[in-house]
């Protein structure tokens, strides 16, 4: 049935939402922590690190925003479709937008994944 098919991808929408919620607090967390850290730095290449580091926060930010509002228009599509459904199946622009958003989704992971872990080996080796 068409409207479990849009459910179901509405409810994928949400989830990916609320992950980049959760992603957009604790890369926020992470750039206070790195501007604390960077109080009491004084070498230079330190120095160097934590300013790639906070422009990869900032970046990732964006990049999470950004993939946030994509989310959310496509959401606003399929609420559009089944609110239209009349016993059709989706649209296959409206599936493969899902798909393209669910790869971005999941290259973004992946991105968030290696600043995060270079992050963290930063603080370690700094503390």
């Amino acid at each position: 049935m068409v409207t479990t098919d849009i459910a179901q991808l509405s409810r994928e929408c949400n989830a990916w939402r609320e992950t980049l919620r959760s992603y957009r607090d604790e890369f926020g967390q992470l750039k206070h922590h790195l501007q604390d850290l960077a109080g009491h730095q004084t070498n230079k290449d330190v120095l160097l690190e934590i300013e790639h580091l906070d422009n990869q926060f900032h970046i990732q930010l964006i990049n999470i925003h950004d993939l946030k509002q994509a989310i959310k228009l496509h959401h606003r599509r399929l609420s559009n479709e089944m609110a239209d459904s009349t016993g059709q199946n989706l649209a296959d622009d409206t599936t493969s937008d899902h798909e393209k958003l669910f790869n971005d989704y999941q290259q973004l992971e992946s991105t968030l994944t290696e600043v995060k872990e270079e992050f963290s080996h930063f603080a370690n080796h700094i503390a």
